[in-house]
């Protein structure tokens, strides 16, 4: 079946648009306020400023915006994986415990397939797990990003303290970075946690990540 066209451009892409808004005006906040805070540390340290498009290549701000980053495509990846497996009887975020879904099956050629559906082979092997290894991907480019940043980060405050640097090497070995990583993941994981059990017994009315408001307590899926 063929999409629909009958709709208008912002229509057909609402949800992804304004969750880009409210991505990018908060991470317009961060990079003001941080490079602010940023600021009143080189002062007091008595080091040269930088300029606000200097700030975006400082462990300060690497540190900050991928120790975030990381967390999330973490949380997702996992849980993409985890629902092929794993069940919650009564959650709208498992599949059905005893039939198979949609999900499960295997691709079909048709006229509006996916082009790698048509190809085939590995390219199609690939495509069947794209999103949890882009997922994955992610998450890697962010994790070394953040170890990154943040050992930037340590060395500057090692030095002005005077005290002596690490090595990149060394520093994934530091209480500091872990700190960092987990006090993030513990609370992606938490919120999925919530949303997992609460969607068992409460409801929101037109969103596809609840049941519908009457259905009961212990069907599973949407």
């Amino acid at each position: 079946m063929k999409q629909t066209t009958s709709h208008s451009f912002l229509y057909r892409n609402s949800l992804s648009i304004v969750l880009f808004i409210l991505a990018v005006l908060p991470f317009g906040g961060q990079v003001i306020t941080g490079w602010k805070e940023h600021h009143s540390f080189l002062q007091q340290s008595h080091l040269p400023a930088v300029s606000l498009s200097g700030y975006l290549t400082t462990g300060h701000f690497l540190q900050t915006t991928f120790e975030n980053w990381e967390s999330e495509f973490f949380q997702m990846a996992l849980f993409v994986i985890l629902t092929i497996f794993l069940r919650q009887k009564g959650s709208s975020e498992s599949k059905d415990l005893d039939k198979p879904e949609d999900c499960d099956r295997e691709p079909k050629d048709h006229t509006d397939a996916p082009w790698p559906v048509k190809r085939g082979g590995w390219v199609l092997s690939i495509y069947k797990h794209s999103l949890s290894l882009a997922l994955i991907f992610l998450f890697l480019i962010s994790f070394v990003l953040h170890w990154f940043g943040s050992w930037k980060d340590y060395n500057l405050h090692q030095q002005v303290d005077g005290k002596p640097v690490e090595a990149m090497i060394a520093y994934l070995g530091n209480n500091r970075f872990w700190f960092e990583s987990f006090q993030n993941w513990q609370s992606e994981f938490m919120s999925i946690f919530m949303l997992i059990v609460l969607s068992i017994y409460l409801r929101q009315k037109g969103s596809p990540q609840s049941k519908a408001v009457d259905d009961p307590n212990y069907k599973t899926g949407e």
